[in-house]
């Protein structure tokens, strides 16, 4: 698993640690409320463990990425087993960039990190949900080979994410 920085401009892509924990809940909640993404729909917020990150993506076969302005945490997303599912699916998780972020390749970057950290673990295919207004996400999940499917996997909790998608790896 790559651990070193790597760069674009002024921004890094860096592993997830403890002390990122308070600053990714923060981004994470920012996001949410500019998209409407409220706790009483399953989406992201909601997660009881928002606080604590670091706890869940240090386990093994979980990653979780920051994405760096000036030292500052702007965006982070993550991979990790999917929940009550086969062995080989895991799920593209908590993608989530400031505007300050955006349209700079570092979703990108961090989704091919994820999923070359997935092949690394064995993963075979790897979900994701999100929802239909999202049109710049689904595009970059789409470029990255992610096909359209109909039924939900595993047990997200994510009731309106009405967008499934799942990739061969």
């Amino acid at each position: 698993m790559q651990s070193s920085p790597s760069a674009s401009g002024d921004l890094q892509l860096r592993l997830l640690t403890a002390h990122d924990n308070s600053a990714i809940a923060t981004v994470i909640r920012t996001v949410s409320a500019e998209f409407g993404l409220t706790a009483d729909k399953g989406y992201t917020v909601a997660d009881p463990h928002l606080d604590r990150l670091y706890d869940i993506y240090s386990q093994p076969r979980h990653a979780y990425w920051v994405v760096e302005l000036n030292g500052t945490v702007v965006g982070g997303g993550g991979v990790a087993p999917l929940a009550c599912s086969e062995p080989d699916i895991c799920e593209l998780q908590k993608m989530y960039f400031l505007p300050a972020a955006r349209g700079k390749g570092m979703a990108r970057r961090l989704a091919q990190q994820a999923l070359a950290f997935a092949r690394e673990q064995q993963f075979t295919r790897c979900y994701l949900e999100t929802t239909a207004f999202l049109h710049q996400a689904i595009a970059l999940y789409e470029s990255l080979g992610f096909d359209h499917i109909s039924e939900p996997l595993g047990c997200t909790g994510h009731v309106d994410c009405e967008v499934r998608m799942l990739k061969s790896l």
